[in-house]
């Protein structure tokens, strides 16, 4: 069930200038976190499969272009 988000969105309006900078960084590190899961996850259950065979089709047919 958790806390409700309008909770969440008031208590971190009224945080003082000091306590959002460390929950700012917090969060970022939280977010990555879960992002590289999700990604991770994705990618062991072939999410990602077909786009990496058709990139690896147009670069062995030089149909690439150099970042």
């Amino acid at each position: 069930m958790g806390i409700p988000l309008e909770d969440i969105e008031n208590a971190v309006e009224q945080l003082p200038k000091e306590q959002l900078k460390k929950f700012r960084e917090w969060f970022e590190k939280f977010d990555a976190k879960n992002w590289d899961k999700k990604i991770k996850h994705d990618s062991e259950s072939g999410k990602f499969d077909e786009l990496v065979n058709n990139a690896l089709k147009e670069h062995l047919a030089k149909r690439n272009t150099r970042l």
